[in-house]
């Protein structure tokens, strides 16, 4: 405001000097034309155009390392870097795939990952089963500067826990009053939950709230139980999280977080195995990828690749095959790709389930894991390698050529 006045005062102050000059000169005319000269000069400049994005290469390296598999990627495109989650250990990268620093000193399973432009903070899924909780970790990417950074004690990750995923992987489904443990086989676990690993930023599904983190379930494998072959997705605000956020710490487990999501619900796929390891969002189509692997159900088309219809409110209706009859919020796959007439169930067959990166504009990274020998050491490799989204069958995505 005190700019603005400041520019008034100027172009008044210039105009009354031109118009003196007029007067003097016994020309009326020229009064009007030196106050329009004079208020085109004071015209405000245009403000800057946003920097450009840096340009993203057609691959990036995520380096072999002595860890787990690879679990999940993102990338912060403004300041170039990519982010890779190998179950024990998070790297850091640049785009030309050179490790830019390490976080290490989980003992739990870290899962995907997402990057949240609104706080600038990378956000990926954490399990402790034997300790029964279960975590959103969130990372200050600026602050991972080196290698072999410990989890616990630099202060580069916060915990959040979260109680939903709790109760259903605790319930004690069959009432013999005995929690059963991290195993498959057995009635127990709300849905078949096995915990969390899919996450991702995107728009409520109910259409308000606006940005939300969306967190997937984990699905035990079990082909004898009926009440297994949906994927559950919650849904959270994550704006107010600071209040909750904690430091990690392994040997005291925190149980604070958020009592309930803000939203619960469910995508009828039929069973997989260990539900939806990579979750993504396409904001140029509003539509979720839940890349899987694929479940043992002869009566379902267990595709590896299923797509929610963004553009589809959730219906209430009959969450299918449950002990007791429940209604949820039931999610549509998108009716497009392969299609199982038998049981409804839309699909691809493709890759993501250790990775996977919408660029909003068509094109994805897709994960590409593996292993490598080196001093007779087995260490895990992890590549984003540049896709675009064709949607033909079996495979809807084909390698990039160009950036």
């Amino acid at each position: 405001m005190r700019r603005q006045t400041r520019g008034r005062l100027t172009t008044a102050l210039f105009t009354s000097v031109l118009v003196g000059s007029a007067v003097v000169a016994g020309g009326g005319a020229a009064h009007a034309d030196d106050a329009a000269a004079a208020r085109t000069v004071r015209k405000p400049a245009a403000p800057p155009a946003p920097a450009a994005l840096p340009t993203l290469p057609t691959a990036v390296d995520g380096g072999a390392w002595e860890s787990g598999h690879l679990q999940g990627m993102t990338v912060d495109r403004v300041k170039g870097v990519m982010y890779f989650s190998f179950t024990n250990l998070l790297v850091k990268t640049d785009l030309t795939g050179r490790p830019l620093g390490s976080v290490t000193g989980f003992t739990g399973h870290l899962g995907d990952l997402d990057f949240n432009t609104a706080d600038g903070r990378v956000y990926g899924s954490l399990e402790y089963k034997a300790a029964k909780a279960f975590y959103i970790a969130v990372f200050d990417g600026d602050r991972i500067d080196r290698m072999n950074m410990d989890a616990a004690s630099t202060g580069v990750v916060s915990t959040v826990h979260l109680n939903e995923v709790v109760k259903d992987y605790t319930a004690d489904m069959n009432g013999d009053g005995v929690f059963d443990g991290d195993v498959a086989d057995t009635p127990d676990h709300r849905y078949g939950c096995s915990g969390i690993d899919g996450v991702a930023f995107g728009s409520s599904f109910d259409g308000r709230g606006g940005l939300k983190l969306t967190v997937a379930y984990g699905i035990y494998s079990n082909t004898a139980r009926r009440d297994n072959d949906h994927q559950v997705l919650l849904q959270y605000d994550v704006r107010a999280w600071k209040k909750y956020e904690r430091p990690l710490t392994e040997d005291a487990p925190h149980t604070s977080g958020p009592a309930a999501p803000d939203g619960k619900f469910f995508a009828y796929t039929g069973n997989t195995t260990y539900g939806v390891q990579n979750l993504e969002y396409d904001a140029r189509s509003g539509n979720w990828l839940m890349a899987v692997y694929r479940g043992k159900k002869t009566a379902f088309p267990n595709y590896s690749l299923f797509v929610v219809d963004g553009s589809k409110r959730p219906a209430k209706g009959t969450v299918r095959g449950q002990q007791r009859a429940e209604r949820g919020s039931l999610l549509s796959l998108l009716p497009r790709g392969l299609h199982h007439t038998a049981s409804g169930v839309y699909g691809w067959e493709a890759a993501g389930q250790y990775g996977l990166i919408s660029l909003d504009d068509g094109r994805y990274y897709v994960a590409e894991a593996g292993t490598v020998q080196s001093g007779g050491v087995t260490r895990q490799t992890g590549r984003a390698v540049l896709h675009r989204w064709t949607g033909l069958t079996p495979n809807p995505f084909t390698p990039a050529s160009t950036s």
